[in-house]
């Protein structure tokens, strides 16, 4: 029974991460690759939401697999990230590479801590 709730929570992930891509993407005249930063930061800071509830006991094991494992594991997408930075590196567009790794990083960072911080706060 868990692997269809980490499969709803995919069914939802998915169409989310393209839509919310897409969407983001067509607001920016750039190069950048706002729309996989963005559904990338949005899914750490759920998955940091997440695990903080968890961790304090509001949140059970099957609300961990179909929105942690679920929802998060296909709205964020690491190897759409690294495709994109090679891409923009390998088309002289160094300085958005290296942006785009630190600022993913950082700021995928900073939402999952966020996220538990706001979890400890609600929960514990």
């Amino acid at each position: 029974m868990n692997w269809l709730l980490v499969a709803v929570g995919a069914m939802v992930g998915a169409p989310l991460r393209y839509l919310t891509d897409r969407a983001v993407q067509k607001r920016h005249d750039t190069v950048f690759p706002w729309g996989t930063f963005t559904v990338n930061v949005a899914g750490s800071l759920i998955l940091g939401l997440l695990s903080g509830a968890a961790a304090a006991g509001a949140a059970s094991p099957h609300v961990q697999l179909l929105l942690g494992t679920g929802l998060c594991g296909a709205l964020t997408t690491y190897s759409t990230f690294s495709y994109e930075t090679l891409r923009l590196a390998e088309n002289g567009a160094k300085f958005f590479a290296a942006a785009n790794v630190v600022a993913s990083v950082v700021a995928g960072l900073g939402a999952a801590f966020a996220g538990a911080a706001l979890a400890e706060a609600l929960w514990a």
